[in-house]
């Protein structure tokens, strides 16, 4: 039986739900047509970080290792030489035209920040280079003892509020789980105009290292354990934000893919797994994916999206403090 695996997201028609998230692989034109080829229906290029755009002019070096500390788009052991990589606004611009020109899917650009701020004007640049849609990459850790949670959000809906008046292009924010009301978060930063969600970005804790007593960043790419926070909200939230949802964290196969489908994403992102296995293996999890839809007689994608979210899954407790007991109370060991 052949499956409709057609999906939108941001407003954007996709071929399949399958994105290629920032990352070293979307850093290149030579593997953005790869990702293309392997059947990756949109790609998301590496963030360009507030600080690139403020500071461009920062040695590389400095840029490389405030990067490598917090996100894997910019991770020793994966990435590729400097001269091919994002190396500052201009750089980056140039990537994003180059990518407009050869691929034929939508090519979201990225922002990566934490405070409102002037930077935030240079979406429009990105805009008018002609990206497809901006993905603005939460990062910000909270070490001010004096800073209370209300006004970190009230800088996040700021920051989200800034960038929608500033560009016409859909807006996705990918945001950390650490909020202490996340639905409700969520809530606020569409009605701040964020068009989606993207659930989660995780953040990369530092390392020491005991032989040279200094700090080091250490980056663990995701496994498929790491799928089951995306999930869980992904689920809660399908029906009660109007938004987009991208999962992403934790995707590696066809079925990560299924769950989440079901759960209720409209897209899912991966990046880990392209890292760890090569572009090609797109066309093996969207193999999985299409396999799994069809052999349960789906006529589409779109039939099976949201059915185990928790406004929909017959037993929605589920996914709250129910699950957690359960969880605790069934579990066995040996000993």
């Amino acid at each position: 039986m052949t499956v409709d695996i057609t999906t939108k997201y941001l407003g954007l028609d996709l071929t399949n739900p399958l994105v290629a998230s920032a990352s070293p692989l979307t850093g290149k034109l030579s593997t953005l047509v790869q990702l293309e080829e392997a059947g990756a229906a949109a790609v998301v290029l590496p963030s360009l970080f507030e600080e690139q755009i403020e500071h461009d002019s920062w040695a590389v070096h400095d840029l490389y290792e405030y990067g490598s500390a917090i996100s894997p788009e910019a991770f020793g052991g994966y990435v590729p030489e400097m001269d091919g990589y994002n190396t500052g606004p201009d750089h980056y611009l140039e990537l994003l035209e180059k990518a407009k020109d050869n691929l034929t899917i939508p090519v979201i650009a990225s922002l990566n920040g934490m405070s409102p701020g002037g930077w935030t004007k240079y979406a429009k640049t990105i805009e008018e280079s002609g990206a497809d849609a901006l993905e603005l990459n939460v990062y910000r850790v909270a070490t001010d003892i004096n800073m209370t949670g209300s006004e970190i959000e009230a800088g996040y809906i700021q920051l989200v509020q800034d960038l929608k008046e500033t560009i016409d292009i859909p807006l996705a924010v990918k945001i950390s789980p650490y909020f202490s009301s996340l639905a409700s978060m969520c809530r606020r930063l569409v009605e701040a105009g964020a068009d989606g969600l993207v659930l989660f970005n995780r953040f990369y804790q530092p390392d020491i290292n005991l032989d040279e007593l200094k700090v080091k960043p250490d980056i663990v790419l995701s496994s498929p354990v790491n799928l089951r926070l995306p999930l869980r909200w992904t689920a809660i939230l399908r029906g009660r934000v109007d938004a987009s949802l991208a999962a992403s964290s934790g995707v590696h196969t066809g079925e990560d893919v299924v769950k989440l489908l079901l759960a209720g994403s409209d897209v899912t992102q991966m990046a880990s797994a392209l890292l760890k296995y090569g572009p090609s293996h797109l066309a093996t999890v969207l193999f999985e994916m299409e396999s799994w839809f069809s052999e349960r007689e789906y006529t589409s994608v779109e039939q099976g999206r949201g059915s185990l979210s928790q406004v929909s899954a017959g037993d929605p407790e589920a996914f709250e403090r129910t699950n957690y007991m359960r969880s605790l109370v069934t579990y066995s060991s040996r000993y």
